[in-house]
């Protein structure tokens, strides 16, 4: 009987592993600080405090999963929507003056990002086209 169930209870652990070391991959790792202060008054009484701060620290997928901080570099790509907020070096550019642009259709217009240049949709903006290394 004990027999029994040692070798299910091994079968159930080899069964989740590697499920939740997936899991424990995904998740955020955080980083726990805890601080304690004392202070103590003219009466002669002591204040405790306590604090405890948790930092959160993310894998590269986070920043396509919740949102860029504004001036953090992204790679644009044809169909998804430009948001200025997230682009690096943001403003419009002329097509003259940067080789192996060609001049935008009506109703688009070049931005850059970085050292991209951005073919966005003045309407809609969503990304037509990527031009890579074309600013510098």
């Amino acid at each position: 009987m004990m027999k029994t169930f040692l070798l299910a209870a091994l079968a159930a652990t080899i069964a989740t592993g590697p499920v939740m070391a997936s899991a424990a991959e995904a998740a955020p790792a955080q980083q726990r600080r805890e601080t304690v202060v004392v202070s103590e008054r003219d009466n002669g009484r002591r204040t405790v405090t306590k604090r405890t701060v948790v930092r959160e620290q993310y894998g590269r997928d986070y920043g396509q999963q919740r949102g860029l901080r504004a001036n953090q570099y992204r790679n644009w790509r044809k169909g998804e929507r430009f948001d200025r907020r997230y682009a690096r070096n943001y403003r419009q550019i002329d097509y003259r003056q940067y080789r192996g642009l060609r001049a935008p259709p009506r109703g688009y217009r070049y931005y850059q990002s970085g050292n991209d240049a951005v073919l966005v949709a003045v309407a809609s903006g969503v990304i037509a086209a990527v031009i890579a290394g074309a600013v510098r």
